[in-house]
């Protein structure tokens, strides 16, 4: 038996990179999965892409009615949602010095406020079905301690920390574990502008900073969004159920807590 056959999952953000990675992982597990996404063109050909377990569903994390749509429509196609990841997220960097509200804001309203959110419309879909359910939220190594340039978005990782430990102790009542996956350093296509904006701040040459992150994970390289399924899996099915409220770090080594 697939670890979960017959479970219902919406993962924000998996049109492409990480998300996708883990539709692809849930879908081959047995459940059904809402690609949800606020590019819905590109959430509609990962979802063609991946086959008959998967959906798309336009979302907007920094929308209130749009994610409680997206809730909604998953309970039109499967009955009831039983999983979420809060995958959804944004990166920029800049010293403390040229930090603009603009950025501040666009980060914590969707890395802090949409997780907040989803995670509270799914909790009230969950409870409203009385069957318990998972919630895996997308933190970071950045949420564990500061670093120079990245001040916003370390802090919006370390508020995603925070919300599922409090939303941990809170929802486990009810049968609803939340937990998170802390990733180190991932490569993929939006490490390119990772690696432009510190080039830029740090007066490095394109691929320098990629390049020397890369090799100074203990593992010996990057991580790939693949490295991160197994955790994702894992803390949605049964075998995580007396898990609540941590945060687990998949990060070649990177930090330990």
């Amino acid at each position: 038996m697939k670890r979960l056959d017959g479970k219902s999952a919406l993962i924000t953000g998996s049109a492409r990179g990480i998300g996708k990675a883990f539709a692809e992982a849930y879908i081959r597990e047995g459940a059904t999965v809402a690609i949800a996404d606020i590019n819905m063109a590109q959430a509609e050909a990962t979802a063609s892409e991946l086959g008959a377990s998967a959906y798309a569903v336009h979302m907007d994390v920094t929308d209130q009615a749009s994610i409680d749509a997206a809730i909604q429509a998953v309970e039109a196609r499967c009955g009831g949602l039983d999983i979420l990841i809060n995958n959804a997220a944004l990166f920029d960097l800049a010293p403390i010095v040229e930090i603009t509200r603009a950025s501040y804001e666009k980060l914590f309203s969707i890395n802090v406020s949409g997780t907040l959110f989803t995670m509270q419309a799914a909790a009230r879909s969950m409870i409203k079905a009385g069957k318990g359910g998972k919630i895996i939220n997308m933190a970071s190594q950045a949420g564990r301690r500061g670093e120079a340039l990245v001040a916003v978005y370390c802090a919006t990782k370390a508020a995603v920390i925070s919300l599922t430990q409090s939303a941990g102790l809170d929802l486990i009542k009810h049968g609803i574990n939340v937990n998170a996956i802390a990733p180190g350093v991932v490569d993929g296509e939006h490490w390119d502008g990772v690696d432009a904006l510190f080039a830029k701040h740090e007066g490095l040459q394109p691929g320098e900073k990629k390049k020397s992150v890369g090799e100074a994970v203990p593992f010996g390289r990057m991580g790939r969004a693949e490295d991160l399924t197994g955790m994702a899996i894992f803390l949605a099915s049964p075998e995580a159920d007396y898990i609540v409220a941590q945060t687990y770090n998949v990060d070649g080594g990177n930090w330990m807590s």
